[in-house]
């Protein structure tokens, strides 16, 4: 029987084997609390900041800047919510700018933060989720106080402007009292893009561990000092008071080995990538009424697209039976009635809406794989299409 070729790895990827290898100690010998004053204490506190170090080189910034969370969505609750918390922005709820094609993670909240008094602008994008960097400047208020970009789409893979975004802030910020608040969810960029965080000129910045080989359970915010974050959890003084309990030893020292493994790795694994997506953008261009939603010059790890006159979720089925793993969407709400936010973001028409699919790819899939698949999608539009004509 062929292999399973998974091709969901934007939900989710499969722990690597060096992550597990590293991880394995910390379960069963180094098990010791990093808040304890005893000899296992110390030395888990030793290695829990030695993963901070080491993290902190790979992204080019100080290692007492990053604060270890659950998961990719605390780290953004923590950043907005954090803001939101600073004790004048209580009292005095201001304007934040998004765009629509933002994770739950950081739409849910802003929604939330609407119903605290604070007001929101969009920015928009094209029909491939594209954002003009120029627009910033007509939306700015000023009480703007939070301005929040997805780096990479984790639907679309469109590549949002930060850098230049950034920029258009530092200079705002040099007029202003009150300065806003750059957060950028990175989580679909790591490990897919050179990322060097102080080249992007952000103030708050997330990332997640299960997108990169690493464990689910362990996200990370990087915090620029001069953000005056507030906490969202209360407890001990654990992360230097900004996220209490019990740091997760285990899942951080995985991360580390995993931002390790894709930061040293990052050059060739995006020509396979690049490879790979390109091969997989022909085949389905030799599909009769399909659609590429993605951008060309998307992130090389994301395909998004749609085969109209086919429902999405029976595709879904079809491929799976052969052993074909894909998604409709973004993991958090593909199994949820309606439809993605995202692709209604871009325009798409009711047909292309329910029938999109979405490709994650990985440098450990093949041209060969990636060939069956297209075989595999061509033979099994046809044949739904046959059958609901």
């Amino acid at each position: 029987m062929r292999n399973e070729i998974y091709l969901d790895n934007s939900a989710t990827t499969p722990v690597a084997e060096e992550v597990v290898q590293a991880m394995e100690p910390y379960w069963t010998i180094q098990y010791g609390n990093p808040s304890s004053p005893h000899l296992r204490g110390v030395a888990a506190e030793n290695t829990l900041n030695a993963c901070r170090k080491q993290i902190g080189a790979f992204l080019q910034v100080d290692p007492s800047s990053l604060y270890f969370t659950a998961s990719g969505t605390e780290a953004n609750n923590l950043a907005l919510q954090g803001v939101a918390n600073i004790p004048y922005f209580l009292r005095n709820p201001g304007h934040i700018i998004t765009t629509p094609i933002e994770h739950p993670s950081v739409l849910k909240v802003i929604n939330h933060l609407e119903e605290r008094g604070w007001s929101v602008s969009y920015l928009k994008v094209n029909e491939f989720g594209q954002v003009d960097a120029n627009q910033l400047a007509t939306l700015l208020k000023p009480d703007t106080k939070i301005v929040s970009v997805m780096l990479v789409n984790n639907e679309l893979g469109s590549i949002a402007p930060v850098q230049e975004i950034g920029r258009i802030i530092e200079q705002e910020n040099r007029e202003r009292q009150h300065k806003i608040v750059f957060h950028v969810d990175a989580v679909q960029a790591l490990g897919h893009l050179p990322l060097r965080i102080p080249e992007l000129k952000v103030h708050l910045c997330s990332f997640s561990g299960h997108k990169i080989f690493g464990p689910k359970g362990i996200g990370l915010l990087y915090v620029d000092r001069q953000v005056p974050l507030r906490p969202i959890l209360f407890g001990g003084d654990q992360e230097s008071g900004l996220r209490p309990g019990t740091e997760n030893l285990p899942a951080i020292v995985g991360l580390t080995k995993a931002v390790q493994l894709v930061t040293e790795n990052l050059e060739e694994n995006l020509r396979q990538l690049q490879n790979l997506r390109q091969a997989l953008i022909d085949g389905i261009n030799t599909i009769p009424n399909s659609r590429i939603n993605s951008p060309q010059e998307g992130a090389p790890h994301l395909l998004n697209a749609s085969f109209p006159g086919v429902r999405g979720e029976v595709l879904v089925h079809f491929l799976e039976q052969k052993r074909i793993f894909v998604a409709m969407g973004a993991a958090c709400s593909s199994k949820k009635k309606g439809v993605s936010h995202v692709l209604e973001s871009i325009g798409l028409l009711q047909d292309e809406l329910m029938s999109a699919i979405r490709f994650s790819l990985a440098p450990t899939i093949t041209l060969d794989q990636i060939q069956y698949v297209v075989y595999s999608l061509k033979e099994t539009v046809e044949e739904i299409r046959n059958i609901y004509v």
